[in-house]
C-alpha cells in the first residue's frame, strides 16, 4: 500500500506546491504593478515620491528669478519647486512651459518635447494648470486694451466680444472644457497610481469689479467682465477635474486682493508694465508662493475633491 499512496501523496503536494508558487508569483506582479511606493524602491525599500508638473507660464513662472529654462521661461521659485521643497523624499521633474495650451501636452514646444512624456507609471504626483492659453488670455488682454481707447467709462470688450448674441469668450470656455479633459483621461493613462490635481488661476483683477486704468489699461465697465470670464474659468477647471477623477486647487481665494490693479508691495500679479520681476499679467515671486500654498495646503489635505 505504500507503493501504491507515496505517489499520490507527492501528486497532492506537488499540487499545492505549485499553487503557493502561483499565488506568491501573482501578488509580487500585483505588488509590483499596482503599488507605486515600491515600484521604484531605492535601498532600504523606500522610494522618492515622483512628482511631475505640467503647466503653461502661470506654472513655469517667467521673468521670476532664477530662470532655469530659457526655452520655456521656467523660474526655479515658480510653485511647482516651492511645493517639493516642502515635501521631504519629493522629486521633482518640471515641465511647464509659458505659451503652452493643451495641444502642447502632446507635442514639442520649443526644443522641449511634449509635456506628457514626463508622466509614467511610477509618477506619484501630477499637477496641471493650463486652459489659459486655449481661452486666449493674451489676445483677449491686448483687444481689450486697444478698444479702451474707445470708450473709458463704458464696456467696449465686453460688446466687442458679444457682439454676435454669444458671448466668445465663455464660448471659449466652454470649448476648452473637453481638451482639459483629454489631457487629464491622458495623465491616469500613463500614471494610474498617481493623484493629480488641476490647478486654478489667481485673481487677476480687482474682486469687487474696480478697476485702474491706465495701470491696467482696460475700460471701466469690462473690468468686471473680465474678472468674471476668469471666474468661469475657474468654475469649468473645477468641474472638469470632478469629472475626470482629479482634485482641484482654488488659487483664486487665496490670491484675492492682491490683483494686478495693487500696489507694488501688495500685489501678487504684475500689470501690464510690471514693477517686480515676472511677466505682465502674470504671477511675482509672491504670487507663486501663495499658489504654492493653495497647493501644499489641499496635498496635506489628502485625496478627495
Amino acid at each position: 500500500m505504500k507503493r501504491d499512496t507515496q505517489p499520490a501523496v507527492s501528486a497532492s503536494r506537488r499540487r499545492r506546491t505549485t499553487a503557493v508558487a502561483a499565488a506568491v508569483g501573482s501578488c509580487a506582479l500585483v505588488l509590483a504593478a499596482g503599488t507605486p511606493a515600491t515600484a521604484h524602491g531605492s535601498p532600504g525599500g523606500h522610494k522618492k515620491a515622483e512628482y511631475v508638473a505640467l503647466g503653461d507660464s502661470y506654472t513655469s513662472g517667467p521673468a521670476i528669478p532664477t530662470q532655469v529654462d530659457a526655452n520655456c521661461a521656467r523660474s526655479d521659485h515658480n510653485y511647482p519647486s516651492l511645493v517639493t521643497a516642502q515635501r521631504q523624499g519629493t522629486v521633482l521633474d518640471d515641465v511647464s512651459c509659458a505659451g503652452a495650451t493643451t495641444e502642447e501636452m502632446w507635442k514639442p514646444q520649443g526644443t522641449n518635447g511634449p509635456q506628457l512624456d514626463a508622466v509614467g507609471r511610477g509618477t506619484d504626483l501630477v499637477t496641471v494648470q493650463i486652459g489659459g492659453n486655449d481661452v486666449g488670455f493674451g489676445s483677449i488682454i491686448a483687444t481689450c486694451a486697444q478698444l479702451s481707447a474707445q470708450d473709458l467709462a463704458g464696456n467696449p470688450c465686453q460688446r466687442h466680444y458679444t457682439a454676435s448674441g454669444v458671448d466668445q469668450l465663455t464660448l471659449a470656455v466652454l470649448q476648452t472644457a473637453p481638451k482639459v479633459a483629454r489631457v487629464l483621461r491622458d495623465v491616469h493613462h500613463r500614471a494610474p497610481y498617481a493623484r493629480v490635481v488641476v490647478v486654478g488661476y489667481p485673481d487677476l483683477l480687482p474682486d469687487d469689479g474696480s478697476g485702474c486704468y491706465p495701470s491696467v489699461p482696460f475700460a471701466a465697465q469690462d473690468f468686471p467682465y473680465l474678472r468674471d470670464t476668469e471666474k468661469r474659468l475657474n468654475l469649468m477647471l473645477r468641474l472638469t477635474a470632478a469629472f475626470n477623477h482629479a482634485e482641484y486647487v482654488d488659487t483664486y481665494a487665496p490670491t484675492r486682493g492682491h490683483d494686478m490693479c495693487k500696489a507694488p508691495a501688495d500685489r501678487w500679479i504684475e500689470p501690464l508694465r510690471p514693477a517686480s520681476p515676472a511677466a505682465p499679467a502674470h504671477p511675482n515671486a509672491k504670487g507663486e508662493a501663495a499658489m504654492a500654498g493653495a497647493v501644499l495646503e489641499r496635498l496635506d489635505r489628502g485625496h478627495g475633491r
